[in-house]
Parts: structure tokens; sequence; C-alpha cells
């Protein structure tokens, strides 16, 4: 997610002053003491391996071979030392009950065709019940949904935020809600299936075609080719529906998305709209303008089916959700969805899924997200840079580039979708990850993402079953993390089984996280000093970068280290900068990392880094 900003910006002003503002919005939403920045971290975790001490990790292995984490597992110990993270949110991922293969028929739960699931724990995007959770997670799968509640009250008491998955772009094949509340409908269930498209039909439809399952490639058969009643290369679906990527064949390929199915938002199969769409002048107005606006229109069914479905969620405790594919759904349903949140709980935190960015500021300022994904932009530039294949000066137009925007974006270097640093296809060692880690955190006043495991060093799963991409983390199959089990050590979370470097990685973590999110000046003006320092210092180059931060009475200077050698050189601060804060040429300086002293001299601050090293430099201002 991002950092929550105020959704009442009437028109772009500059950056600088963005982030004066966005302090006092984060502040108020998160909860945070207001003597911090107020800048959010938000801990995502798959919720079915958190807890699993047990790594046996066999290929395709079942629940009793490979083990599962629950609910239970998130103990106030737990939550604690997810915590030290500076962590104000925990995004459960693969709660709502999504497509698995496992026998829970005594619920009263449909069995799962394995042809159209993914993996033999299924996809978390699959969501079959958008009423109730995964079975898999509950102590007791009859009381799987008073367990998550009591997972949200313990998460609340530890003093963070819950956050959820809601995917409307798409549902499970078999989509099928036994826990509904009265008065709602499952998807599907008022389709008029002899038509292809309808405003209010909830699929779109493949008249006269039987939906058959993709030919999988490289002898990949569901289950491995395990025997199983339902496992026979057919999927009773007559007329096919659409597929969830957008997919309009009766058989989808392997690499659709085929074991969902795509909603209709009232979008004609052509790409028109029909529906109403916003005038013009909404994107300057507030979220109580867009509630007002679509207070009485008519709207197509799913759109209500998703305003039904958050409110419960609400209801529940729930307190913000990430929006998978968002830009795979029209921006006037997240005007009148996320006016609707914000009505009911105008603290709710909205965090979209959008890799488009000329569309950034329609979901925004018309959609009313409070956090977009910086994936195409600074993600991809770091990884760039981590792998030495372009310099650090290439991050100086990115920055600049959202420059009006930087409040709402999220800053990430894993998450489910994306390579492990440890992994081979992004730079093979958790270590390299660390200065990159630092422009991450504390670079803009957004919130930063961390995926559970990184702050250990976490390697990708190999051969788990659905993908042997050796690249990630699975989120298919039942699977254990040895790290993640090191650092419970038996539930204490000390982090004492954990190899020596791998705890002070995670302290590296757990000081960076707490000074961006506690540190004044992080939540302040920005101004890049490579550019000079690549001009006036030696043995400064591209494999390094820096930058100030300052607000009120704290200045703060960054300096990393993106090569594998110690560097050692002399950081120059701007003139203008100098005489605008009064800065004497010689001042002590605390490094915030190791509590060390550093003394600048002639308006120069030494700085020896280490290997993949950072320094963060503050000053108080008289």
């Amino acid at each position: 997610m991002k950092n929550i900003a105020q959704r009442t910006v009437k028109s772009l002003i500059t950056a600088s002053a963005i982030l004066v503002a966005s302090t006092t919005a984060i502040s108020a939403k998160t909860d945070i003491p207001e003597e911090g920045s107020g800048k959010a971290v938000i801990y995502q975790v798959m919720t079915r391996i958190f807890g699993n001490d047990v790594t046996t990790n066999k290929s395709w292995g079942t629940i009793e071979e490979n083990g599962v984490g629950k609910f239970a597992d998130f103990t106030p110990e737990a939550l604690s030392a997810i915590k030290k993270y500076g962590v104000t949110h925990i995004w459960y991922t693969g709660v709502p009950h999504h497509a698995v293969i496992r026998d829970y028929t005594k619920y009263g739960i449909s069995l799962d065709d394995p042809d159209v699931v993914k993996g033999r724990a299924g996809s978390p995007y699959a969501v079959k019940d958008y009423y109730n959770v995964n079975p898999d997670l509950a102590t007791d799968p009859a009381k799987r949904l008073e367990e998550f509640e009591a997972l949200i009250a313990r998460t609340h008491e530890a003093g963070m935020k819950v956050m959820i998955d809601i995917v409307p772009n798409h549902v499970a094949r078999q989509y099928e809600s036994i826990s509904r509340p009265d008065g709602v409908d499952n998807f599907g269930a008022n389709d008029d299936t002899s038509v292809d498209y309808h405003r209010d039909n909830n699929f779109y439809y493949i008249v006269g075609e039987e939906f058959t399952p993709p030919v999988l490639p490289g002898g990949l058969k569901p289950l491995n080719g395990e025997s199983n009643l339902l496992s026979d290369g057919k999927f009773d679906e007559n007329p096919a529906k659409w597929t969830g990527n957008g997919a309009r064949r009766a058989q989808p390929k392997h690499d659709d998305w085929f074991e969902t199915v795509k909603i209709n938002f009232g979008v004609k199969p052509d790409g028109t709209y029909d529906f109403d769409r916003l005038p013009d002048g909404y994107d300057q107005l507030s979220t109580k303008a867009h509630f007002a606006y679509w207070k009485n229109r008519d709207v197509p069914d799913s759109w209500v089916k998703f305003k039904q479905i958050v409110y419960y969620w609400l209801d529940k405790g729930v307190d913000g959700f990430r929006f998978d594919m968002a830009e795979m759904v029209p921006v006037e349903f997240w005007s009148y969805l996320n006016s609707h949140i914000k009505h009911k709980n105008p603290d709710a935190t909205l965090m979209a899924e959008v890799y488009n960015r000329d569309m950034y500021r329609d979901y925004i300022k018309l959609g009313r997200m409070d956090i977009l994904y910086d994936k195409v932009d600074l993600y991809d530039t770091l990884k760039l840079i981590m792998q030495g294949k372009q310099g650090a000066t290439t991050l100086l137009p990115i920055t600049e580039a959202v420059s009006d925007i930087e409040q709402y974006m999220i800053h990430f270097l894993e998450n489910h979708d994306e390579y492990r640093i440890a992994s081979p296809g992004f730079v093979g060692d958790a270590l390299k990850g660390k200065p990159a880690m630092a422009v991450s955190a504390l670079l803009g006043t957004g919130p930063t993402l961390l995926y559970y495991g990184q702050a250990l060093g976490t390697e990708p799963s190999v051969n788990p079953g659905w993908i042997d991409t050796r690249q990630i983390t699975t989120i298919h199959d039942y699977w254990g993390v040895e790290t993640l089990k090191q650092w419970r050590n038996g539930g204490s979370y000390d982090g004492q089984g954990l190899d020596m470097w791998r705890q002070e990685l995670q302290k590296y973590y757990q000081k960076l996280l707490n000074i961006s999110a506690n540190e004044r000046a992080i939540a302040g003006n920005y101004e890049e000093i490579h550019t000079i320092n690549l001009k006036l210092s030696k043995d400064y180059d591209d494999r390094l970068f820096s930058f100030v931060r300052w607000q009120d009475d704290e200045l703060i200077v960054v300096i990393v280290n993106f090569s594998e050698e110690e560097r050692v050189t002399n950081i120059n601060l701007p003139r203008k900068l100098i005489e605008s804060l009064k800065l004497s040429s010689t001042q002590g300086w605390k490094e915030l990392l190791t509590d060390t002293s550093v003394t600048s001299k002639n308006h120069q601050i030494p700085a020896k880094l280490s290997p993949n090293g950072v320094l963060i430099l503050k000053r108080e201002l008289n």
C-alpha cells in the first residue's frame, strides 16, 4: 500500500507542499504518534505459510505432508515481532475463501475441480466465497470465520491495522458462496446466459460453446497426475465464460488465468461503457462529492455486489483492502466503491495494483485510491541498478515523474508477484538489497511494503509443484519457509535460530523501517545531492546515490553504496541548502543505523561505506 494521503486534494500543488501536507494526513490515519513522521509500513504475509513449522517441502505435497499455517499462529508474540519492523498495517494474503484441493464437504463446502485450480493449495486470487475465509487457515474449519475475527482483534490489540485482498476483476471458475447474508445473491445467479453480454450480468458468456480446460505445457498435469474424482480434463460450464484476463476462448490457453472468470462491470465487449460517466471536474472534487454523485444512480449489478462484500468485511473490523489488478476495472467503479467505503469508514486504507503509469492520476483523483504500486518506475529501476545494468543517476527522472503524487506511491523490493532478492533472477544475494531498501524506504513520503521473510534473507521455493520458477516463494502450494521457522524459534520470535548474518540483516530492516516511520525529516522536504557529488566528490561515482531530507529542526543525509567494494568519499551539500538551513562549516552528525558520530568539515561529510553499505546521518538544525 502506499502512504495514506488526504483525499480532499483539489488541485496539483508543488511537490514540497504535498510532502508537508501529507504528514498530518498520514499521522491521523495510521494512529502513529505525532512525533513520528507517520509513514506507513505495510507487512504482506502469505497467511498459510507464515506459521508453518513443517519444512518437508515435498513437491505437490498435501497438508499432511507439508503442513499449513493457521490464523492461530499469529500469536501476540508473533504480532509483536512483526510490529518491531515499524509496521502499521498487516496485509493478510489469501484470507477470502479461494478454491483449494481438499475435502471440506462435511462443512457444506463443495469440492473444487483440479482441472480449474492452480496447484494443490490454489491461487489466493481465485476467490470462491467472498463471505467466508479459507478453511485451510482455521484450527476448526467450522469456526473459520470466528477464528479470523479473533485475529483481527489480536492485530488491533497489537497496534496494527488489518488489510485483505479484494479481487473485483475476477472470481474462481466455481464461485459458490454458502455463507452469503440474506438478500445477497451468488455471482451469476441471475444472469441471462442466452446472450454474450447484458449490463447486469455478472459474467460474459460465449453462447453456444462449452468450457474446456486448457492443455498444460511440458507434461504438467493437475495434481501432478495424481488420481482425483474430479480430475478428468473436463469442467461443467455451459455456456463458457470469459476467462479472468479477458480471454474469450471456450478453451483458454495454459497461460491465461483459466482458473478464474472475468467480472462484467458494464463494459460492453467492444470496450464502450454501459453506465454513467463521471462529469468533467470530478478529479478536483472530494470523496464526499463522489459518494453524492453515485448515491441514487442506477449502476451495474456487479458494482452493488462488491459494495456489499466490502461493507461486510468493514463490519468485521477489516481496516482496508488491497485491490488486485485494479486497472482492469473501469475507474468509475472505483469512484463508486471507494467513496462508499470512505463514507462508511473514512480511515479505511485502499491500495491498488496498477501498472499503467498513464493512469496513476486517474486512479488517485477519480478512483479515490490511497495507494498505488510504484512498480514500473522505482522498483524496476532499482532492480536494474542492483543488477549493475544501469547507474544510480537513472533514479533522478523517476522521482521527478511522480513528484506531484509521490505520497500515494508504495515502494517495495519484494511481494508475492516479484522475485525474491536472493533469487538467481534478481541478484542472488539478500545483502545486495540493503542499499535499494534504504532508497525505497526513505526516498519519498509514501508507504513502504515489507514482504514476509524479506528481512530474513529468504530464498525462493524450489520445485514446489505448480510452477518451478526458482525465483519466488510459492503462492499455489503447501509449503514451509526455513528462515521463518528459524526466526520463530519455537514461538519466541527472538531470531536466535537464524544464522548470524540473517540476524544482522533483520536488525538492519528493523532500524531502517523504524527510521522511516519515526524521523520527522523523512516526511519533509527532499533534494537529491547525487548530481553535485558526481561533479565535486572524489571517488564518488554512479554506483553511489545520495539525497537529503529535512523538516522543522531535523536534517538527514542518506548515502548508499550499490557496489560490492568499500567506498570512501566526502559528501558535499549544495550551497543553496547550506545557506537556507544556515549550516555551519563544522558540524557533528549522528549515524542512525550504528549510533556513531561523524564530524563534517568545510561542509564536507566524510563517508565510509562498506560493500552494499548505507549511511543515514542526522543533525539538528538551529
